[in-house]
């Protein structure tokens, strides 16, 4: 029996990353050398945060590029990967009887290629984004997640793209490398041994984690995208961190993989 595809949750950080060639965007090519080929991507961005739950259905999804004030090369950037109508029903299967709007307005958003065109740089793999509810808790999504799973048997990587601790009122913009601060250290550390530890509820409950918590995730849209990842794990999966670190002080670029 082949063993179910991994689902990774990326930290993707600044939009420029799509242009770097630096420690984080080094790692994630090597995830896409080392694990095996998807059947299609299913992503679920922190960019495509709206007040419905939709998945993408278009054969050929345009490239969004759904940010400002960065050089004019990032706004040429193009990761023509198709679409995958076929997944985006069988999602909506999978979500019944949550309504899933099948989507043609929306594309590919950097959350998604920013990552991915260093993941899959030939961008040859089938692309699906599903939207963030805006209007609903936590644990829906998590709940999204564990019915999303069987996915992984199918040959479909489950990507979330977000960031664990995302602050931009304390990043630093434009200057020198900042130390991270202490509280996006110590939550990034609780949330790492939570995941260990199997013990979910309080991440979902995240608003419930004090401080450091409420520091790290200002709003949860770079939050919510981990839920479906790890609700996404099987019993006795592994859980691992290919990639670390915390940049402009308060936006932590860890990924969490599972399987």
């Amino acid at each position: 029996m082949v063993d179910p595809m991994p689902a990774i949750f990326f930290g993707h950080g600044n939009p420029m990353n799509a242009l770097s060639s630096n420690a984080y965007t080094g790692a994630w090519r090597k995830i896409g050398e080392q694990t095996r080929r998807p059947k299609a991507v299913l992503s679920v961005s922190a960019h495509w945060y709206v007040p419905e739950t939709g998945v993408t259905v278009t054969t050929a999804p345009r490239t969004i590029h759904d940010f400002g004030g960065f050089p004019r090369e990032l706004y040429e950037v193009q990761y023509p990967a198709p679409g995958d109508p076929e997944l985006a029903r069988r999602v909506q299967q999978l979500l019944a009887p949550l309504e899933v709007k099948l989507d043609n307005s929306w594309g590919l958003d950097h959350g998604t290629w920013s990552v991915l065109r260093h993941v899959y740089p030939a961008a040859d793999i089938p692309v699906v984004q599903l939207s963030i509810d805006e209007t609903k808790p936590a644990s829906f999504h998590f709940e999204i997640g564990k019915k999303l799973a069987p996915l992984r048997d199918e040959g479909v990587l489950i990507v979330g793209s977000g960031n664990l601790v995302h602050n931009l009122h304390t990043y630093a913009w434009g200057r020198h490398p900042s130390d991270p601060y202490d509280w996006a250290v110590r939550f990034e550390n609780a949330a790492r041994d939570m995941m260990l530890a199997g013990e979910y509820k309080p991440l979902v409950n995240y608003d419930t984690l004090g401080r450091d918590a409420a520091l790290s995730i200002p709003t949860p849209d770079h939050y919510l995208p981990l839920l479906y990842v790890l609700a996404a794990r099987q019993s006795k999966e592994r859980v691992k961190f290919p990639v670390e670190g915390v940049d402009g002080g308060s936006i932590s670029m860890l990924s969490v993989q599972i399987g």
